[in-house]
């Protein structure tokens, strides 16, 4: 049996709690109607209760009065139940204490191997793993942390760990800098957690479009997602590499707007822009998925815009929508041939 179902088991329970406190104000004399009545209880379970005491060992029966029972010092009762479970903990903090010691020993060769290695690139498997290297990288950082977040929204779980972690690197001096989409400023939980971390120095900035999801620690090394879907991550520490996306994340930076709020943006702007860029990307030929993904966007939101946006300019293509886009005004006629542009891989 597991240790957290065993410590549950030796819990008492409230009907056992209450049969012992009844007891306690009987003079420890046992009487099944009396105790009904006054708990409020079935036969059965006020039968359980004193079975529970008694098994507990906070009770025993006395030979000599039938019915009567004998007090056990509740502390004494506790250190003999603890005892078992206090070594277990004690054996478990050991096994631990050697698993840490018996790993840590590799990491001198690891970290050898990796300044030897011509490759520096590395997967981290699973998201429990991405989780303890984000925390370890952070923790090692000595500059700055820059960040991509694509979405309009994250999880509030993530967003709390992650305020306690950046909370932390931003008191030890060290630069964050995090893009998101646009549509992050329609979302509550990401104002409040930009609002609140600004505050302590953190920068952040939105766009409509997106490059894809990435860390970057110092000049030194770049987290980029799985793209197989395992939760996981692509370590990368080669220098052309780190320096080339360093590079792209500062030409989008230059390029993005300061986080606030859509309210104060103006509803009705915000939405006139998030339209237009998805004409010209409808208009550069891409589907309502890999929109959603460049805009942080669900497919579902995504479609709805397309169906309006053709509606509004009686388009019966995507294409014909980007041409009479530009015709009328709603998107210039350079932001159609700027879709050419090199772009990285969706993420």
């Amino acid at each position: 049996m597991h240790a957290g179902s065993r410590e549950q088991d030796l819990a008492p329970t409230p009907g056992q709690v209450s049969v012992y406190r009844w007891l306690a104000l009987n003079d420890w004399q046992w009487d099944s109607v009396r105790a009904c009545s006054d708990l409020e209880m079935s036969a059965d379970e006020a039968q359980a209760g004193l079975r529970r005491c008694v098994d507990a060992g906070l009770l025993r029966e006395d030979p000599t009065i039938p019915g009567r029972h004998v007090a056990v010092d509740p502390d004494l009762v506790a250190t003999v139940m603890a005892t078992p479970i206090e070594q277990e903990i004690r054996e478990r903090q050991e096994r631990l204490r050697s698993l840490r010691e018996g790993l840590g020993a590799l990491r001198l060769d690891y970290l050898d191997s990796r300044r030897r290695s011509s490759g520096l690139v590395e997967h981290i498997p699973g998201i429990a793993g991405v989780r303890a290297f984000i925390e370890q990288a952070s923790e090692e950082c000595r500059s700055e942390i820059l960040s991509s977040q694509p979405g309009g929204n994250r999880v509030p779980e993530a967003m709390q760990e992650a305020m306690a972690r950046d909370i932390r690197q931003v008191k030890r001096g060290i630069r964050i800098r995090t893009l998101y989409h646009h549509t992050a400023r329609f979302d509550g939980p990401s104002q409040a957690y930009v609002a609140a971390m600004s505050g302590l120095g953190a920068e952040y900035r939105t766009v409509h479009k997106l490059f894809g999801r990435l860390i970057i620690f110092d000049h030194e090394s770049v987290l980029l997602p799985d793209i197989h879907g395992s939760g996981g991550a692509v370590l990368a520490r080669e220098t052309s590499i780190v320096h080339y996306l360093r590079e792209v994340f500062e030409q989008t930076w230059e390029d993005a707007k300061p986080f606030s709020d859509a309210a104060s943006d103006g509803l009705q702007r915000v939405a006139e822009e998030i339209d237009s860029t998805i004409v010209g990307l409808l208009g550069a030929g891409l589907k309502d998925e890999t929109i959603g993904r460049r805009l942080g966007m669900s497919l579902r939101t995504v479609r709805r815009h397309v169906a309006d946006i053709m509606q509004e300019l009686g388009a019966e293509s995507r294409f014909q929508a980007g041409v009479r886009a530009a015709q009328t005004g709603m998107l210039a006629a350079g932001d159609l041939a700027g879709m050419d542009t090199i772009k990285l891989p969706d993420s």
